[in-house]
């Protein structure tokens, strides 16, 4: 992501910084004063360009070096470029500003940390493996918000298939299902260790950090002696209120 384009403001400074100046920051409304040389600490950072010369940033009324991006988490950045100390709480938060400052060492420090390494190394790493997986998150919205209006809940049909054995069953286990089989989602096959109920822990989690809340229960088939049932199919339950 690339920093704004501060150019055209007509309250943009004109002026290079004396390297020893102290430096206060407006970022998005929370001020910050530190020095030049911590600002230009990594090089190759955006932070480091931004104030390398002519500074290329506009200033606010009061004169401050001015930021327009959300600074609630500006103060742990700040402070691994004085201190290198990296934060004990909201990590992914930080973690979004190293990527969007481009601080790569402080990217570096924070993957290594528990909290991002299971999730970049282990969760992330098996979705990578399930096919169409962020996609299918967006369809499985997509339909429930559809489907909301004048209801309390709205229900969708999952169908995961863990393995290739499992998607050889298909055909008969769709033509097998009640509901309306257009509208069934399906998950997999993948190859990796983590099991179906793994998955749709990943679907649940995913969900609900966009704010949904969400529920996931089996789906009872009708148990027939003339033909198979199977226990692909799960139902996944938003409710608006």
């Amino acid at each position: 992501m690339s920093l704004p384009d501060y150019k055209s403001s007509d309250k943009q400074s004109s002026a290079a910084i004396p390297h020893s100046s102290v430096v206060q920051l407006n970022v998005g409304g929370h001020l910050f004063s530190t020095s030049l040389s911590t600002l230009r600490k990594h090089p190759d950072s955006k932070l480091a360009d931004l104030f390398s010369g002519q500074p290329k940033l506009r200033t606010d009324s009061h004169g401050r070096y001015f930021i327009d991006r959300d600074g609630s988490h500006f103060r742990a950045v700040l402070e691994f470029l004085r201190s290198e100390q990296l934060p004990t709480d909201n990590i992914q938060e930080v973690h979004r500003e190293a990527m969007y400052y481009n601080i790569k060492p402080l990217i570096k420090r924070l993957e290594e940390t528990p909290q991002l390494f299971g999730e970049l190394v282990g969760r992330q790493q098996f979705l990578s493996r399930v096919p169409h997986y962020k996609e299918n998150i967006e369809v499985l919205i997509r339909i429930a918000r559809a489907e909301a209006i004048a209801t309390r809940h709205s229900t969708i049909m999952i169908c995961v298939l863990r393995t290739e054995e499992d998607l050889g069953f298909y055909n008969n286990a769709i033509n097998s299902l009640e509901a309306d089989k257009e509208s069934v989602v399906t998950f997999g096959p993948w190859k990796a260790i983590p099991s179906v109920r793994d998955l749709l822990d990943c679907v649940k989690m995913d969900i609900k950090s966009q704010g949904y809340m969400v529920s996931i229960e089996p789906h009872v088939m009708e148990k027939s002696f003339l033909s198979r049932t199977y226990n692909f199919f799960y139902k996944l339950i938003f409710t608006w209120w």
